[in-house]
């Protein structure tokens, strides 16, 4: 083959340019979707991760701790979920979580205190579990030597996270959540688990509605608790049309702040004792500070203060080994 001889050009049979502007912008469409959709699936993943533990890292329990020199395992907690039904609610099966405390299934003969924590709305008992890690606090102060075990009842206060019933008994049929916690509940619990079953071996606590409830409910069944805790509580009902249809009667008598000078008698022969802080820059603080005044004046022991802080989970999560610790001391043990 010579210099002077050419390479023949073969016509192209190639795919035409509109086709592959067209799959080229499929691709990247493809692409883009993928990414939202990434995108989207993370966010969620983000959203839901962070109103599950609140911002907060997950609650992890260390494997000892170190007590005077001493290496000390920690025994974890466990942590169950049953369900309650009872008349007061209409039959509702209502979602509890119980921490029983480390040690329990070894020691089969020992009885224990019981803790009954209400939580705030919008809230459920796994806020306790999740961002509180309420079940690990108990488990390191214990092998910490610094409260004694006791087991915590963690019911649900709504039917819906979107409902606020207030812990209390409404207007509306089969809405008693005041009954169901002082009574059903709290037989049930008796009844299946290894209790100290008398109000010497009872506390009730709970956060913002939580402690509200928790206040409403010992003054309403004194004797049945021997302690009452609020964590950032309020002490005056808010007038819920659809709980008291504005009834000054109900409102009065769902208001700790009236009803304690109607019981402080018995509270006193009970030997009731109310422990409650609010944080410093928390809008219901004057509501606190007065309840407390009251208390001084009826001479019905107790313990507040203040603490820096608003009305959220830093606080309740920075307090939570002293409510913790003074239930131990309060609570009678077997």
């Amino acid at each position: 083959m010579g210099s002077n001889t050419r390479l023949r050009a073969w016509p192209r049979r190639g795919v035409p340019r509109s086709a592959l502007r067209w799959t080229a912008a499929v691709i990247v469409a493809v692409l883009c979707a993928s990414l939202a959709v990434a995108g989207t699936m993370g966010a969620v993943r983000y959203i839901s991760t962070f109103w599950l533990y609140r911002g907060f890292a997950a609650p992890r329990l260390p494997h000892s701790v170190t007590v005077h020199h001493r290496i000390v395992t920690v025994i974890p907690a466990t942590v169950q979920q049953i369900t309650v039904t009872s008349p007061a609610l209409g039959g509702w099966p209502d979602p509890v979580d119980v921490v029983l405390p480390p040690g329990y299934a070894a020691h089969p003969k020992q009885r224990y205190p019981v803790l009954y924590l209400l939580h705030g709305v919008p809230g459920d008992p796994s806020n306790f579990i999740n961002v509180g890690g309420v079940q690990n606090v108990e488990a390191e102060l214990v092998a910490e030597g610094k409260m004694q075990p006791f087991i915590l009842v963690m019911p649900t206060g709504s039917r819906s996270w979107l409902v606020d019933e207030e812990w209390v008994n409404s207007i509306q049929p089969d809405n008693d959540w005041d009954t169901f916690v002082a009574r059903y509940l709290v037989d049930y619990i008796d009844a299946r688990y290894r209790t100290i079953a008398d109000g010497a071996g009872r506390g009730i606590a709970g956060l913002s509605e939580g402690g509200y409830g928790a206040l409403n409910i010992g003054l309403h069944h004194p004797g049945e608790f021997r302690l009452l805790e609020s964590w950032s509580g309020y002490m005056k009902a808010d007038d819920l049309p659809a709980l008291f249809n504005h009834s000054q009667a109900l409102l009065q008598y769902n208001s700790p702040a009236d009803t304690v000078w109607g019981v402080a008698p018995q509270l006193l022969a009970d030997g009731t004792y109310i422990w409650f802080y609010c944080g410093t820059h928390d809008y219901l603080n004057s509501q606190n500070t007065a309840f407390a005044a009251d208390l001084a004046t009826l001479g019905i022991p107790h313990q507040y203060f203040t603490w820096p802080g608003s009305h959220n989970w830093k606080l309740w999560r920075a307090l939570l080994p002293e409510a913790l610790i003074t239930a131990s001391e309060v609570l009678g043990h077997g």
